[in-house]
Order: structure tokens, then C-alpha cells, then sequence
């Protein structure tokens, strides 16, 4: 997404690019004097004739000026001092690419009261306010983000069976954002239990328990159609009573609208009382993802992200949105189908990935 801006911004600025005019070219074809006949010298007379008549003297080009956005705005002098117009002038193409990118409408808000905050009434060269545009949308992506605690090392530092409950709707890659987790925090040493707490799918617990044995860890699991605050209480207690350093509880991806079933998941989160509440969401519906992560923080208030596909977000606007909207880190970056694909999520590799 911000290489495109970058981009944006080179094309803004601009350099003069001046065309010199073409010399008209005036001097006539030589003629070869060959001995020969007459009638042959002329023939050859009467063509090398027609052939000056059919030469055509070069156009004229006119000068053409290639001028930058920037260099239009500061017109009158090198340098100028910024005025609240024309940081709006600026930012309309901005804007457009931002929300094009799933940045969040708050976001871009956010984005636009910095930049009149940082340049109106500043003195700048003209060539130098792309390089400013850059620095402050960098500012600004690093403060609207919210660097995340190292969760693995929490996990480790807590005493007793730290529990994680997972939230988001079907199709998320919830189940497989669990699976993992599961497997890093078992490479990182971790005892691991999982508890298939979404009763509402017989595939959900059939495919969290295939998970658990390719992993290698065990499962709490119940029927269809069970009350998943009693699986989860039961898991739980299994955890605690075997010394399970990590429970991760996943739970049925619900629609968000839904609002019996979020009653259901307060209902679960009273009884279990979980170290962390963590929402998975796909980094590719974008806005819709957003809306989603919000409605779940209103109900339960959760305590971080999960973002998956975040390999195939091209746009890059969402990791942006839901850390701001929310105002909760983002945990891990789901990168791919092998359970080695969780990335945690840093301000650092945002941006470079973003181009900034």
C-alpha cells in the first residue's frame, strides 16, 4: 500500500523536464555526379527534383514543462510556509489511497489531524514536503499501532495453567490460528491442552481434534451439542490438575450480529475467568474484519488479535484499523498452512513490509 504512496509522493514533487527545439533542417540532398547517358542523367534528374519537393521540414516542438503537485502548490517562491489548504490539497489523493487500502475512516481521520498538525506553518522547500509526508505518515503508523507484550515469555513467567480464550467468526482460521500457537508454544517448551468448546459443529471438534494429534497434545472434548461453558470449565480443570502450563479454548465462530451467542460467550468468560481473550480475524475482508473486532471488544472486551491470511493482504490497511479501533495489540500474523506460520506481530515489520 505505502509503495504506492511513495510512489504518489516522487510523482508529486517532480522535475522539469524541458524539450529543446529541433533545428530546421534546410540543406538539400547531394547529388552524385555518374557519367551516362543523357537520357539516363535525365531520369536520375527529374527523381532527385521530386524528391527534394516531397522532403518535409521538421515540426517544431514546443517546450513542455512536466511539473510536480508539490511544485504547483509552491509556486512563488522556493520556499514557503504551509497553509491549512494545501495539506487538504494533499491529502485528497492520500486519503483515496488509504481507504482504498481498508484503512479504517477513524484511521485516515487520525493520519489527516497529523499531518495539518505537523505542517501548517512550517517553512519548507518545495522538494523537501514529500520527505515530510513520508516521516509523518511513519510517526503516525507507529503511534496508532500498539506494540504487543511477548506473550510466549508471559506464559512461561505465570504460575499455574494460563488460559486463552479464542473468539471470531466461521471461516476465520480460528481453529487453525490455535493450531498454531499450540505447536510454537510446545516447540518453546510449553505444556499445551486444547478444549473443543465449540459444540455447535461436529467438523469444529473433528477438525480441532485432528489438530491436537498431529501436534501431539491432548483435548478436552464433549458431544454436539453440549454446553460449551461446561466444556470449557471441565478443561480447566483437567489443566490445572495435570499442570498444563497453557489451555487454549477455542469456541464456535460465531456471526458477530448474533446477539444470544455472544451472551453465551459472557457467560463462559464469567465462569472461566481467561488470562487472555483473543480475537482471529482474516487480514483480508478488511473493513468488514474491523467492524467484527469491534463488536466483540464492545461485548467481552478482548484482549488482543490474531490476524490470519495476513501473507495475502496486499492492501496492508487492516493491520493498521483494528489496532487503532480496538486499541488492542495485535499477538501473531497468520503467513501461511504450516502450523510454523505464526509470526509475532512487530511495528518494526509493518512498516517495512508497508514500504515505510
Amino acid at each position: 500500500m505505502f509503495n504506492l504512496l511513495k510512489d504518489k509522493l516522487k510523482s508529486w514533487l517532480g522535475k522539469p523536464e524541458i524539450k529543446k527545439k529541433s533545428k530546421k533542417n534546410t540543406a538539400a540532398p547531394k547529388i552524385k555526379k555518374e557519367k551516362s547517358s543523357k537520357k539516363t542523367k535525365s531520369k536520375k534528374k527529374a527523381k532527385q527534383v521530386e524528391e527534394i519537393k516531397t522532403i518535409e521540414t521538421p515540426k517544431i516542438e514546443e517546450e513542455k514543462e512536466n511539473i510536480g503537485f508539490f511544485s504547483r502548490i509552491f509556486t512563488k517562491t522556493s520556499t514557503s510556509k504551509i497553509t491549512h489548504e494545501q495539506v487538504e490539497e494533499i491529502f485528497q489523493d492520500l486519503e483515496i489511497i488509504l481507504l482504498e487500502s481498508n484503512v479504517a475512516l477513524e484511521v485516515v481521520d487520525k493520519i489527516k489531524e497529523n499531518l495539518i498538525k505537523e505542517l501548517v506553518g512550517t517553512a519548507s522547500k518545495k522538494e523537501e514536503i514529500s520527505q515530510k509526508v513520508s516521516q509523518i505518515l511513519k510517526n503516525s503508523m507507529n503511534e496508532i499501532m500498539t506494540e504487543p507484550d511477548d506473550l510466549i515469555k508471559e506464559i512461561k513467567n505465570y504460575s499455574g495453567s494460563y488460559i486463552i480464550v479464542f473468539f471470531g467468526i466461521n471461516g476465520s482460521g480460528k481453529t487453525t490460528s490455535i493450531a498454531k500457537l499450540a505447536y510454537k508454544l510446545k516447540k518453546e517448551g510449553i505444556s499445551v491442552a486444547l478444549a473443543a468448546a465449540d459444540t455447535f459443529r461436529a467438523a469444529a471438534v473433528e477438525q480441532l481434534e485432528t489438530h491436537a494429534q498431529k501436534i501431539g497434545v491432548p483435548i478436552i472434548k464433549s458431544q454436539y451439542g453440549s454446553d460449551p461453558t461446561s466444556v470449557a470449565f471441565d478443561a480447566k480443570q483437567y489443566a490445572q490438575k495435570n499442570k498444563i502450563k497453557c489451555l487454549l479454548i477455542d469456541t464456535a465462530g460465531r456471526m458477530y450480529t448474533k446477539e444470544n451467542l455472544i451472551k453465551q460467550m459472557e457467560k463462559l468468560i464469567r465462569v472461566i475467568q481467561p488470562n487472555k481473550k483473543i480475537f482471529v480475524g482474516e487480514a483480508i475482508t478488511g473493513n468488514d474484519m474491523i467492524e467484527q473486532a469491534k463488536t466483540f471488544n464492545e461485548a467481552i472486551g478482548i484482549d488482543g488479535v490474531i490476524l490470519s491470511k495476513a501473507d495475502v493482504d496486499e492492501k496492508g490497511g487492516t493491520a493498521l484499523s483494528v489496532s487503532y479501533v480496538t486499541k488492542k495489540p495485535i499477538y501473531f500474523l497468520g503467513t501461511g498452512q504450516k502450523y510454523e506460520d505464526l509470526e509475532p506481530f512487530t511495528k518494526k515489520t509493518i512498516l517495512k513490509n508497508l514500504g515505510l
